[in-house]
């Protein structure tokens, strides 16, 4: 079903109940990890097992949650009112370890594998390296769905620069692990170091001398050893690569496109469902998060405008003029921010948006999160 670009329409339920993978992405700040532990409450609660991966530093999902930590390995969340065989696990990316494992499944040998990641470059481009976060993010959660023990998987996004960059992660790997820079490096020669001067030529050469000799570490050695211990393992990354595409292309796969009522957020979220569509994969909907409710109309602008002209000047008139211009503005702030998701929507195929209501505190205890996923898989406030 889709939804009209004005009227909030559908659930997630249905998702909750059926899908494999639910993915939240959004722009940052917009409430994606929130919206990730109250999808996996539902999934819980709809009788399955259910496990959350949030790559969000600010640990928010364990406190919500009442997790004293959260680390690489799953940890259950104890849960008193779901079926039998329901289960609520989370967990946090830890992007070296993972990373580490990827080295160890691809590696030609053990010692090859020790040798890569005791090298510095590797250490250097493990952690720094554009696009790694998302790649991982990625790997572990294929990790998990290789694994066969979860019903649900919910993943909580990066909180990057942009929302394509989680989308876009896999091709990156696949396109530099295909770039004609990395079959140079990849050659005998070079990998065994001894043409990395001539092909980076002398002026570059003569800077990593210096560089290396102020840092106290060789970089053309540490390179060369790199490139030459990493010949082999071409294949292996990019077979995971496009695994994971053909992961989040399956049906069972779904994105939860995450925004707040603001123009920014809300192109962001326009653009990655119009990404969606053109790329084949499937959204389940779009949450407008911490969104004003619907003020009535009535009184209409024109009598709180009439009744505050009419307030005597002293205290009590001032306090009931004051209290009617703040119902004025807070109705006319909840009218544009549904005019600016309207438009933000215009034309784009929703299969159903959940409008979740701004609450009087922040979501940081279980019953927060269990007032959002009742609103996300009822489509109703609780």
């Amino acid at each position: 079903m889709s939804a009209t670009p004005d009227q909030p329409a559908g659930d997630l339920a249905a998702d909750v109940a059926d899908a494999h993978v639910l993915v939240t992405t959004g722009a940052g700040g917009v409430g994606k990890t929130t919206t990730a532990a109250a999808l996996g409450l539902a999934g819980a609660r709809a009788g399955r097992r259910t496990l959350v991966l949030t790559i969000d530093p600010a640990r928010r999902l364990a406190q919500a949650m009442d997790i004293e930590h959260l680390d690489d390995e799953p940890r259950r969340v104890d849960l008193d009112d779901v079926p039998e065989d329901a289960e609520l696990w989370a967990m946090m990316l830890d992007m070296q370890t993972t990373f580490d494992r990827l080295i160890d499944r691809h590696a030609t040998s053990p010692q090859r594998a020790a040798a890569i990641k005791a090298n510095r470059i590797y250490r250097t481009l493990s952690s720094s390296l554009s696009g790694t976060q998302e790649y991982m993010a990625m790997e572990r959660l294929h990790e998990l769905h290789d694994s066969g023990e979860w019903d649900l998987l919910v993943v909580d996004t990066p909180p990057t620069r942009s929302a394509l960059d989680f989308l876009d992660a896999p091709k990156r790997m696949t396109t530099f692990l295909e770039g004609r820079l990395l079959q140079l490096l990849l050659r005998p020669s070079v990998a065994a170091g001894k043409g990395l001067g001539r092909m980076v030529g002398a002026g570059a050469s003569a800077f990593m001398r210096v560089a290396g000799r102020v840092t106290g570490m060789d970089l053309l050695q540490d390179l060369g050893e790199f490139f030459r211990n990493f010949e082999g393992m071409y294949a292996g990354f990019k077979e995971r690569a496009d695994q994971v595409l053909t992961l989040l292309q399956d049906p069972s796969s779904r994105f939860v496109v995450v925004a707040s009522p603001e123009p920014p957020p809300l192109r962001e979220a326009r653009f990655f469902l119009e990404r969606l569509e053109q790329e084949g994969l499937h959204a389940a909907g779009v949450v407008i998060n911490r969104i004003r409710p619907e003020v009535p109309q009535d009184p209409s602008d024109a009598s709180i405008a009439r009744v505050v002209a009419g307030q005597p000047d002293d205290a009590e008139g001032e306090a009931l003029a004051g209290a009617l211009r703040l119902l004025g503005d807070v109705r006319n702030l909840a009218a544009r921010q549904r005019r600016d998701v309207a438009a933000a929507l215009y034309g784009v195929t929703v299969p159903a948006r959940i409008d979740v209501p701004l609450l009087g505190l922040d979501v940081h205890d279980r019953a927060g999160l269990d007032a959002i996923a009742t609103t996300l898989t009822t489509g109703k406030a609780p």
